[in-house]
């Protein structure tokens, strides 16, 4: 049976997601030095990430081409204004990526144009909301698919660990604890239930890639009363769904509490930008 994904948030929720990708135009700035041919970097989020970046789009567009020589790591650092380790990061990540291979004594070369030798994500931004946006959105439309499926496909001793992570959740707020690993755990137990092995693969990656963001928002959760016992009600609401084999219901409730989950991370950049 397909898996149909129907955007219904409430008004709030959907104006959240609007919000977080308003700044279209925003690319990572750069500074020419002027009769140098530099490029230097004006403080990215992340230099071997950037430097990678511009790096794949140079083998993209054929500036270099499958076989050539990357220039050596001198010459990398004096070009993007750099030191040497933040030049062999970057290259490690493309080498990981399969963009690039080094050979002992004779250096880095073109492996291949770069195009879909891997699926990548940086890690994100807090403060780029059109960034932040893309990614959240491309989570809550898995997630919620993932626990709909769960849904439909959980087994009674799923349901119970399911359960077990949602009663670790509660133990943590009323210990005044932040819940982070519980709450990665609930969540990682219904996609697990949906019984997709690319679902758990694939949020697994973009958990991996969001974690701290989730951490941000619990903790900015824990800093307002009776915020994280309403954050509770959103998990229990999943929950029910789930236990009535309800996917509808799981849908619209996995929805609307990542959705606010993203409300909560606005808020912490509107509250840390005053």
């Amino acid at each position: 049976m397909p898996v149909r994904f129907e955007h219904q948030v409430n008004p709030s929720a959907r104006a959240v997601a609007g919000d977080l990708a308003i700044d279209g135009s925003r690319q990572p700035p750069s500074v020419q030095s002027k009769g140098s041919g530099t490029s230097r970097l004006a403080r990215p989020p992340s230099l071997p990430d950037e430097i990678a970046r511009r790096l794949r789009d140079e083998i993209q567009r054929d500036a270099l081409k499958p076989g050539d020589r990357l220039p050596s790591e001198q010459q990398l650092s004096h070009r993007f204004g750099v030191s040497r380790p933040v030049v062999r990061e970057a290259i490690s990540r493309l080498r990981y990526d399969g963009v690039v291979e080094s050979f002992q004594g004779r250096g880095v070369f073109v492996k291949g144009s770069g195009k879909g030798t891997s699926f990548r994500i940086d890690d994100p931004d807090i403060g780029d909301q059109q960034e932040l946006g893309h990614i959240l959105e491309l989570l809550v439309t898995v997630e919620v698919a993932a626990t709909a499926l769960a849904a439909e496909r959980r087994s009674n001793e799923q349901l119970q660990g399911i359960k077990r992570a949602l009663d670790a959740m509660a133990t943590a707020i009323d210990q005044g604890l932040g819940g982070v690993d519980e709450d990665l755990d609930f969540h990682r137990r219904i996609v697990e239930a949906g019984g997709n092995p690319f679902f758990t693969t694939f949020i697994g990656f973009l958990e991996s890639r969001v974690r701290n963001l989730i951490r941000v928002a619990r903790t900015h959760t824990a800093r307002f009363e009776g915020l994280p016992y309403a954050v509770q009600q959103e998990h229990e609401a999943i929950y029910r769904a789930l236990a009535e084999r309800d996917a509808a219901a799981a849908r619209e409730a996995a929805e609307r509490h990542l959705w606010n989950v993203a409300s909560r991370l606005q808020l912490y950049r509107k509250d840390g930008a005053d």
